[in-house]
Parts: C-alpha cells; sequence; structure tokens
C-alpha cells in the first residue's frame, strides 16, 4: 500500500488555490480537511465548483488556515512520499499552499505513473472507473478521490 493524495482546487490554471486536501494513507487511515481562502485568493470558477461540490461560503466558514493545514499535512506525511494521479496541479497547490504557510513541506509528492508498468498505465483508466462503481463513494471530493487512487493501484499491482 502506498500513501495517495488529492487537491481539490477552486478553478485550473493561474490564480486558482488548494480549497481541500484528502489523504489515503498506507496505514489505512484516511485524512481531510477544507482549505480556507486567504486574502489575496479570489479566483473561483463555477465549473468546478460544479464538479467538487464545495461552495466558496462553506470554506471562509469551515476552512482551516494555511497553516493549519500545512501542519497537519506535515504532521500526516512527515518524511513520506505520497502519490498523485495529478502530479502537476496537486504539487503546484501544494506549493502555494506551503509558501502561503512559510514553513518547509516535510513530504514528497510523486506521480503514480512512476508504481506502475506500461501495462498497468494502459489499464489505469478503465480500472478507475470499475472501482469508482464498486466502491460507490462521493467523487471529487479530497480523501474520497485518494482512496479510489490508491484501490484502483492496489486491484492493478495485485492483478
Amino acid at each position: 500500500m502506498y500513501n495517495f493524495i488529492d487537491v481539490e482546487a477552486s478553478g485550473f490554471g493561474a490564480g486558482s488555490y488548494p480549497i481541500e486536501v484528502g489523504v489515503a494513507m498506507a496505514s489505512g487511515q484516511m485524512h481531510c480537511t477544507l482549505i480556507r481562502p486567504e486574502e489575496d485568493w479570489v479566483h473561483w470558477s463555477e465549473d468546478a465548483a460544479a464538479i467538487h461540490g464545495i461552495p466558496r461560503d462553506i470554506l471562509l466558514v469551515k476552512g482551516k488556515s494555511a497553516l493549519k493545514v500545512a501542519m497537519l499535512l506535515n504532521e500526516w506525511l512527515d518524511g513520506e512520499t505520497v502519490y498523485s494521479d495529478a502530479w502537476g496541479n496537486d504539487s503546484c497547490w501544494l506549493a502555494m499552499l506551503y509558501e502561503e504557510a512559510s514553513i518547509r513541506q516535510r513530504f514528497k509528492v510523486d506521480s503514480v505513473v512512476s508504481l506502475m508498468s506500461q501495462k498497468q498505465m494502459a489499464q489505469w483508466h478503465q480500472k478507475k472507473n470499475s472501482v469508482i462503481q464498486n466502491m460507490q463513494l462521493q467523487r471529487h471530493r479530497a480523501s474520497s478521490d485518494a482512496l479510489i487512487l490508491q484501490t484502483t493501484l492496489n486491484e492493478l499491482q495485485s492483478q
């Protein structure tokens, strides 16, 4: 088992920022937290909101500060490697989070592709869709998506 991370964001591209982070740990533990937008984090995509289903005003009320979330992630993942299926996006959003928090990220983020053979990569999307149907989790929430990724890789590696 490997650690997996998923980051939901305010949108894509310039100006977007992280709004939720979820982790599925190799130990079986799951963690998830909303992130309160900082004052200068103003970009908001209604298209992205339609996918993740998290209203911005909920983030303002229930989200934790960038510093608190960065500290929690460091606590949960200290010295570990965590894998993502959207390494480029998730790494950028985490870098933004840690820059805002003014602390060092104490874990490494890598692409799930680094764990797979060519054959497994070719089967990834079909297997992931099967896992989604079987697990019947709410999609596009960070902890559910992290668990889906972790389960998909485990099933591919056990074939």
